[in-house]
Parts: C-alpha cells; structure tokens; sequence
C-alpha cells in the first residue's frame, strides 16, 4: 500500500516539504553568517518544518557547525528550561556520552551538576542543579554553549521553539534581559527563535522597549503561494500514480487559503479517496469529512468566547468592514465602540483572527467555512 504524499501534523523537511525556496536561502544564509533571526507568523503555516528542513540542510554540508533544537511547548518554569538547554548544548557538542560527562564536570565554575544517564546513554542524557544556585548563576548556563564553542573550537546554531512560552514563566522579565545581555555578545553562537503566537512574537521582538528589540533579522513568514501549491499537489499525485486536474489541484489552496497546514490535511483526504483521477465528488466528500474531523474543535472554540466577540465574528465572516459604524454595531449586536476594540484585541491574542493588508479575517480557514455554515447556512463551495 503505498503511502500518503501529504503530511501535517508533525513537521515536514524532505519530500513533502513544499517550495520555500527563497526562505530556506534567506535562513540557511542568516544562520551560516552569525546573523540571529525570529521567526514569526500564526500557527501551522510551516516555521518548524522550514527550521527543521534548513538544520538538516547544514548538518549534513557544515561539520563544524553544533546544531541545538529545543521544543519550549512543554516546558514549564525557569530552572527546567535551564536545565534542558544546558542538556542539549552539551550532548550536541559530542557524539560520545563519556565527553559528555566529562564536559558536564569540567565546564561549571559556580554550579556542581547533578549528571543522570539513562538506559540509552547515546541518547538519555541530562543534567540538574541545586536550585536556589541555578538563579545565582543563571549567566553560566545562558552563555554554556559560546565557552563550549570557544574551547572546542566549533559554533553553535540554536533553535528555539515556541520560545513565546518562556513569556508565561513568573519572572520572564528578568530572564529576558538576562538572555539578552548574555546573548548579544556570543560570537560563535547564532540563535533562531520561533513561535505560533503571532501578537507575543510581535511584542517580544518588534517592541523597541522590550530587551530583544533589533537582536536579530525579523523573518516575517507569508503563505506559500498559490502556483507552487498547485505544483507540487499535481506532482504528489503523480508520483503516486494518481491524477489530479490543474483545475482542481488550484481548488485546494483556494478553499483552504493556501494555509500549509489544510493543503496539506486536505491533499491528504482526497488523496485517500482517489483511485486513479480525482473528480469533484473526491474533493466535496473529502472537505466534508476534514471539517467534520475537526468540529468538536470548533464548537469548543464557539464555546469559549463572549456573545459580543461571536458576534463580531460574523460581521467579520460577512465581510463587514466599519465595525464602530452605528449601523454595523446595530445590525450585529457589537455593543459600544470600546467593546469592539476590546474584542478585536482579545481575538487576535488569542490568535482567532488577524489583519491582512488592513483586513480582518479569520486565521483558521476551516474554521471560517463551519462558521459560515453554522451562520449563515452558507455552502462550502
């Protein structure tokens, strides 16, 4: 049985990887030349997989380059992202787990780690601290892997991921100015850092108070286009010994507003149903069953908002544009100018819509075609 070419849900760096080019050159340059880079763009429109195709794209031509990635997702407090970036930086700088002990022993000057190997020494590897001196000497793990680099004589790529997260901890203030100070002055370490909240990302790196301000290139990420969607669909198809219509291999970015995610969850469902040549029933059947598969997420989000912030919703969805206008706020109950600007702000921090070229829209496109359903009984097509 021969596998699905389409992939979401995790992340994609070979064959299902889709056309971004000019991206990867701009961050495999960014990263080769020293020059520090944040990510930032709404959720599943391809940062990880771009990071992760661009990584292996160096790991594989540049040996004497350490490449370091840390998922922030499940990281909870200060010390244990402390704890797991002075892990990481120390098992990337060596392939053997006895230099990585010997390193563990030998790099500190104020902290004494604690070294735990697991039953796969290759791989499990970690180390803790006393906690009370890990918030003395925080500066010894922040600039861990510029001494590792200076001594071994490599350089460091670090990438962190949804580093917005780190924002959530009690004293991120501190520790922002912190890895600012400490970071800034690295020569032989180059970071990039990316996130799925887009308004956190924004206020992290692009608020001249805030202390990341200018440390780096701003990588705004657009959506991969329409031409090189329809592309790489037709041959996804074909080198499967499917057909797919120019026509309606263009119908699915269209639906899903080209958003990396959907094309792809989409493909996928059509690809499972085609057997040879996909038709418009394979295409119909299949948006049905992906905005079917994804309603209980849907209605939980419905769930989770205000009367007034539904609202503006569906005077969002039906293409309203004057939302403090007397005749909008009547017609969709928005309440008062300061309830509009209040829910517009809340919606877009909780990353339900954004601004496109001085519009609001919906960031989810799915989201938008059962909304529209549920609302106005609008058809999919």
């Amino acid at each position: 049985m021969k596998q699905s070419p389409f992939i979401y849900g995790s992340t994609v760096s070979s064959n299902s990887f889709t056309n971004r080019v000019e991206d990867s050159r701009r961050l495999y340059n960014n990263l080769l030349q020293g020059i520090n880079t944040m990510i930032i763009s709404p959720r599943r429109w391809g940062k990880s997989s771009l990071v992760e195709k661009v990584i292996n794209d160096i790991n594989q031509k540049e040996k004497n380059i350490k490449t370091v990635t840390i998922d922030l997702f499940t990281i909870s407090y200060e010390e244990e992202f402390l704890e797991v970036f002075a892990s990481k930086i120390i098992q990337a700088s060596s392939s053997k787990w006895e230099d990585w002990v010997k390193s563990g022993k030998e790099l500190f000057k104020q902290l004494i780690p604690k070294i735990s190997i697991g039953t796969d020494p290759s791989n499990d590897f970690s180390l803790s601290f006393n906690l009370n001196e890990l918030k003395k000497h925080k500066n010894e793990i922040l600039n861990l892997p510029e001494s590792i680099a200076k001594k071994k004589r490599i350089k460091f790529i670090i990438n962190l991921d949804e580093f917005q997260n780190l924002a959530n901890f009690p004293e991120y203030n501190l520790l922002e100015k912190r890895m600012r100070a400490n970071w800034q002055r690295h020569k032989k370490v180059t970071y990039c850092l990316y996130g799925s909240k887009k308004h956190m990302m924004t206020e992290i790196f692009n608020n001249p108070s805030k202390p990341f301000y200018r440390f780096g290139d701003i990588f705004l990420l657009k959506k991969i286009t329409t031409e090189n969607w329809v592309n790489f669909i037709i041959k996804s198809f074909k080198d499967t010994n499917k057909e797919i219509s120019k026509k309606n291999a263009a119908l699915i970015p269209k639906l899903m507003k080209n958003h990396s995610w959907y094309v792809q969850q989409l493909s996928h469902y059509i690809w499972q149903k085609t057997e040879n040549r996909v038709t418009r029933n394979e295409i119909d059947d299949s948006l049905k069953e992906l905005i079917y598969a994804n309603t209980p997420l849907y209605q939980k989000d419905i769930e989770s908002v205000s009367s007034t912030q539904l609202n503006l919703l569906k005077a969002i969805t039906n293409n309203e544009k004057q939302f403090t206008s007397n005749k909008v706020m009547q017609k969709y109950k928005l309440g008062t100018p300061q309830n509009v600007i209040k829910n517009k702000k809340k919606l877009i921090n909780n990353d339900v819509i954004h601004v496109v070229d001085g519009v609001y829209e919906l960031i989810d496109p799915a989201f938008e075609l059962w909304f529209l359903k549920q609302f106005y009984n609008k058809d999919y097509f």
